[in-house]
């Protein structure tokens, strides 16, 4: 049975959607399972490939590609992440490295966005320092190590988009 692109599209994003709502909503911020961001992700990734194997269908076709991410959508994760923060070794593991990955997202829908990255140059550039701040090691013990720089960054590009509101409704 071939599922038709648009249900296949819904049910990619809105599954990554719901993992990060169960993630954020244990109340302290933790992952349900408990475990560090590479452990969370390392759950969605073993849900991933199965339903992959599912439909052969899934796969785009050559030059069949996904469109890329709304700045809107990778701008809510970022969000999500506001009223997080470190309480204990484990869930701070997790939040400094969700926080490094929703700036990541955000910055690639940024470049993407159909108005050009000229129209955010701002919250690009303040990643783009922080990438070259923290350096090619995003470990955990490299993250706490830059934390204030982490969670500024973050701060930064809420409030710079909280006086853009026609990007991100």
């Amino acid at each position: 049975m071939r599922i038709p692109r648009p249900l296949r599209t819904a049910a990619l994003v809105a599954l990554p959607a719901a993992l990060l709502v169960a993630c954020s909503s244990t109340g302290n911020g933790s992952p349900q399972a408990g475990g560090s961001p590479a452990a969370a992700r390392a759950g969605v990734e073993a849900e991933q490939p199965a339903a992959a194997a599912d439909d052969e269908a899934t796969t785009p076709a050559a030059g069949d590609t996904p469109p890329p991410e709304k700045v809107r959508d990778a701008f809510a994760g970022l969000q999500a992440t506001l009223h997080d923060g470190c309480t204990t070794e484990e869930q701070c593991a997790y939040f400094l490295g969700r926080v490094y990955d929703e700036l990541d997202r955000l910055d690639r829908a940024m470049k993407a966005d159909p108005k050009g990255p000229g129209h955010f140059p701002e919250p690009i550039e303040w990643i783009a320092g922080l990438r070259k701040t923290i350096g090619p090691d995003h470990s955990y013990t490299s993250l706490k190590a830059h934390r204030d720089e982490l969670v500024g960054t973050r701060d930064r590009i809420n409030t710079w988009m909280q006086d853009h509101p026609d990007d991100y409704r």
